[in-house]
């Protein structure tokens, strides 16, 4: 594969308009179709648990204790900000491993992916759609994510447009545009694509046309200036640029909104130390959130903690929708 990292393929949306549009993702990226399980692990991996994730490396001569961790948050408009929103997190985190921590500023999901996978990310945030991609060609292997203080967690995705588009509702999308944020994507991709299909019979680029804005905080940003007459969102994005004052409820409309899915999935290259993987972990467990910057950006969304999870039980929902929509991975 020389070094470039495969994405998921979706074959109903394979078409050379489709291909165009996703360019950029592919000069790190490669488009291909696979006839194996959409959930299986690259041969890289072993999965003797049956837990659907990476197990450690047999061999201890393969485990890495790295001098410097590297960690790095799912993309973002503005990674600069996003790194200060971890600051304390980050020292918390060094105190505990007695290493050098720094944090990677990702310009995109493909970049993220193709960090874990070769090494060069330790410790990171995927967001929902891209998690099992990692877990199945990088070796991610993700134990927490977001919660509230009563252990409630989840975001919905939301089809967005701005007043006076003359979209009033999902069915109006026919014969007008929407803007998705990447091929990885839940809530930016996947899953609008697969509902809009199920519930109302539109199908991308047959029934209305898309583009691809790269990240949440580009489509909700392009719907609010009117680049994009529609996007579909992460709404748990849109309530924390409320938040921020980057935009206000007054700039778009809602015409769709989803069940509940998981939130960014935080966790750890399989191939670290057993006694390094433990003290990451407690990390996350141990963080006090109480006025730090990390609860200031995220407490809009209800969020205080972190919550213990696990890929088998919590990202079946997501495997089920990469599942209808044909998705599946080669990771060689």
């Amino acid at each position: 594969m020389s070094g470039k990292f495969p994405v998921l393929f979706n074959d109903r949306l394979a078409s050379t308009k489709l291909a165009s549009r996703v360019f950029w993702f592919s000069c790190i990226a490669l488009l291909q179709f696979s006839s194996a399980s959409w959930a299986q692990l690259s041969p890289r991996y072993s999965d003797a648990d049956g837990d659907l994730v990476a197990d450690l490396p047999a061999d201890p001569d393969t485990w890495r204790d790295p001098t410097i961790l590297i960690f790095a948050y799912t993309p973002v408009e503005d990674p600069a900000l996003y790194s200060q929103v971890w600051d304390e997190f980050i020292d918390h985190l060094s105190g505990m491993t007695g290493k050098e921590v720094r944090f990677f500023p990702v310009q995109s999901n493909a970049a993220q992916l193709e960090a874990m996978r070769a090494g060069r990310l330790h410790v990171a945030g995927f967001n929902t759609g891209s998690t099992p991609v990692a877990v199945n060609c990088t070796g991610f292997v993700p134990f927490t994510l977001m919660a509230a203080e009563d252990g409630s967690f989840g975001y919905q995705m939301e089809i967005i447009t701005y007043p006076g588009s003359g979209i009033e509702s999902a069915e109006d999308l026919a014969g007008r545009q929407l803007a998705f944020t990447s091929p990885t994507s839940n809530s930016g991709f996947k899953a609008p694509s697969t509902l809009l299909d199920s519930e109302f019979g539109l199908q991308p680029d047959r029934d209305f046309s898309t583009t691809f804005s790269g990240s949440h905080d580009n489509s909700i940003l392009g719907v609010v200036n009117g680049d994009y007459e529609a996007a579909a969102v992460a709404n748990e994005v849109l309530h924390r640029m409320e938040a921020r004052g980057v935009v206000s409820e007054d700039r778009y409309n809602t015409i769709y909104t989803s069940l509940t899915f998981p939130t960014t999935a935080y966790g750890l290259a399989n191939t670290l130390t057993p006694e390094l993987q433990e003290t990451i972990k407690q990390a996350f467990f141990t963080f006090d959130w109480e006025g730090t910057a990390l609860q200031e950006e995220f407490s809009e969304a209800g969020m205080a903690q972190f919550l213990p999870i696990n890929y088998l039980e919590h990202w079946q929902v997501i495997r089920t929708i990469d599942e209808a929509n044909n998705t599946v991975y080669n990771c060689d």
